[in-house]
């Protein structure tokens, strides 16, 4: 086996990347205050052709060299947004009929392995604080929760761990529909 070069990826430029058709799928962070988690979520949102991602609250923005170390240029080619409130966020989205749900631990939280895509329907996903996780008011506002099934004694992933967890098993189900 011989590890293959940057150039025989075949990977999309920039504007390439713009007109190719995205996965009907948005992510929204709540509240993140790692800048390496929010670049990190970029480049793991351009790997999966995410159709947008929303800032909300205290989620920095781009353009800024903390986010841009992680990121590696994801910024340029992932759609964004900042919306200062993830509630009324999530409130307009849903009169859109876009399917909204907050990745929590909490009663009657649908297991990601379980959670069963819709074809032609569009979703998005609600990543919460390192600390606090997703805000209470959002959590309640969602269509339902998605919990990622931990088996150790930890109860929690890191966020950008969570995004690439959540977005693969997501985008995976979408593909097949499709």
């Amino acid at each position: 086996m011989r590890k293959l070069k940057n150039s025989e990826l075949g990977r999309l430029n920039v504007a390439e990347f713009k007109e190719i058709k995205k996965t009907p799928l948005i992510v929204i962070l709540d509240n993140i205050r790692s800048l390496n988690n929010i670049g990190s979520v970029f480049r793991t949102s351009d790997a999966f052709l995410i159709e947008k991602i929303y800032l909300c609250g205290i989620t920095a923005k781009p353009p800024h060299k903390e986010i841009h170390k992680t990121a590696l240029g994801a910024t340029e080619t992932v759609d964004w947004e900042y919306v200062e409130n993830a509630l009324s966020l999530v409130k307009k989205l849903q009169k859109e009929g876009i399917f909204v749900s907050s990745i929590e631990q909490a009663e009657n939280s649908t297991m990601l392995q379980n959670f069963e895509i819709e074809k032609n329907k569009k979703y998005a996903v609600v990543f919460g604080n390192e600390v606090k996780g997703v805000q209470q008011e959002v959590v309640s506002a969602s269509d339902n929760c998605i919990e990622i099934p931990q088996f150790g004694t930890k109860h929690s992933l890191n966020i950008s761990v969570s995004v690439g967890v959540v977005l693969w098993d997501l985008v995976k189900k979408i593909r097949i529909q499709a």
